[in-house]
Order: C-alpha cells, then sequence, then structure tokens
C-alpha cells in the first residue's frame, strides 16, 4: 500500500483488454506481400470439388479445382489462374447413383482423361506451393462454399494418397456461405452470386471448374467491399 510520501503507482496508459487500432492490426500483420498482412500469413485458395457421395472417407473424389486469390497495387483482391482435374475414382469407391445423377458426371467416360488422385492432387499442389513462396504466404487457407465439405474430402485424398506436403491449413476455413449471409443475405451460392452482381448459369452449375471461378469472384467482391467500407486496414 502506498504512504503519503510513497510515488504514484504508474497507470496503464491502455486497457489490455481493448481492442487494437486499426493501425496497430496493421502494423502486427506478416511483413511481405500485401495478400500475406492481408490475411495473416495465409493465401486463400478457392476450392470445389464434385464427388460421388457425401462421406469423404468412402465415396469417389471426382473432379477438383482451385483458382488462387492474388492482390493488386491498390489492396484490392482478384482470382487467379484456374487449375484443375478430373479424377479416377479410386480403388473401392463408392458411386452413389443420386450423386452421379446430380452432377451429371460419368466416372468412366472415356472423354474425361481422369488421373489417379495422387496425380490430380499434385496438379492441384503444386503451383499453391509456387505462389506461397513468392507471397511470403505460410500456408494456403482453404476458401469455399460450405469448405467443410471440400475440405474433408481434400484431406481424404491426401491420407490415401501418402502426400506429405498438403498446402492448406488442416482446419480453418473461409466461407463463402457465411460471408454472402451477413452481407447479401443470401448463403445458396446461385443467389448470393446473383445478389453481389455476377452472372450466372444454371446449365453450367456442378462443375468443379464453373463452381469454383464463381466462388472466387464472390469471394472477392466481398472482400474488395468490406476494404471500400474502410473495414480493412491494409
Amino acid at each position: 500500500m502506498n504512504t503519503p510520501t510513497d510515488p504514484p503507482s504508474k497507470l496503464p496508459t491502455k486497457n489490455p483488454d481493448a481492442p487494437e487500432s486499426p493501425e496497430e492490426l496493421a502494423a502486427s500483420a506478416p511483413t511481405g506481400g500485401g495478400i500475406a498482412r492481408r490475411f495473416r500469413g495465409f493465401l486463400p485458395v478457392v476450392v470445389d470439388v464434385e464427388t460421388a457421395g457425401f462421406n469423404a472417407d468412402t465415396d469417389a473424389l471426382l473432379e477438383i479445382a482451385a483458382v488462387p486469390i492474388h492482390m493488386d497495387e491498390a489492396g484490392l483482391v482478384y482470382p487467379g489462374k484456374t487449375v484443375s482435374a478430373h479424377v479416377e475414382p479410386f480403388p473401392g469407391a463408392n458411386l452413389e447413383a443420386s450423386a452421379l445423377a446430380f452432377t451429371g458426371i460419368d466416372p468412366h467416360h472415356p472423354l474425361r482423361i481422369a488421373e489417379p488422385e495422387g496425380k490430380a492432387l499434385k496438379k492441384i499442389f503444386e503451383p499453391i506451393r509456387n505462389i506461397l513462396k513468392g507471397s511470403n504466404c505460410s500456408r494456403a487457407i482453404l476458401v469455399g462454399h460450405n469448405p467443410s465439405f471440400d475440405l474433408a474430402f481434400v484431406k481424404a485424398a491426401v491420407e490415401r494418397t501418402g502426400i506429405k506436403r498438403n498446402p492448406f491449413h488442416q482446419f480453418s476455413t473461409f466461407d463463402t456461405a457465411t460471408l454472402a449471409g451477413l452481407v447479401y443475405g443470401q448463403t445458396v451460392l446461385a443467389r448470393a452470386i446473383a445478389a453481389a452482381g455476377i452472372e450466372w448459369n444454371n446449365n453450367e452449375a456442378h462443375s468443379a471448374v464453373y463452381d469454383t471461378e464463381k466462388t472466387a469472384e464472390l469471394f472477392c467482391v466481398i472482400v474488395n467491399r468490406w476494404k471500400k467500407l474502410g473495414g480493412s486496414p491494409i
């Protein structure tokens, strides 16, 4: 306890529980490229998979596509180059007739030019790793519409093929269904796309490439809108 002759105790200049200011948040972000600073060292990569069911452990992965997200000098994000692969069902994979009818995919069609899971994943992962090196990002973070589904199938395929270097974070994702629900009040992809003013063609939907590219557009529109409203310190 202080006596009358003791110097006053030094008071804290800031409440330690107070939220950080935008300037402090920006200063604490990882150094390097803008995309790394904006997303705490993560590289957003939009991914969509088309499958022969809902069980990642038993049902076949049939298509996968990925679109990395880049950032320009003004701090606005935009979709990068799409990489995709048709995937051969793994040995013993379950093929649900209802799922195949929904996607319209014939897993055994000779013109699919499908690749084994391991080769398909390496085709997707290699350009992502190259971008990680050039962007100063530590890991990719999967962006998707209800992305837990896509991440589960990616992780199951990685496990089956024994790939050692999965560039994606093991559980964190960015969900455009959640983001679109917040911004537009829409969680269905087609409706969220329409609300964002992006063109949508139902006849092309449920292809991994088309859905990935449209989801990437949606993600970029939302992130850029947030920045223009002053919500991003970077």
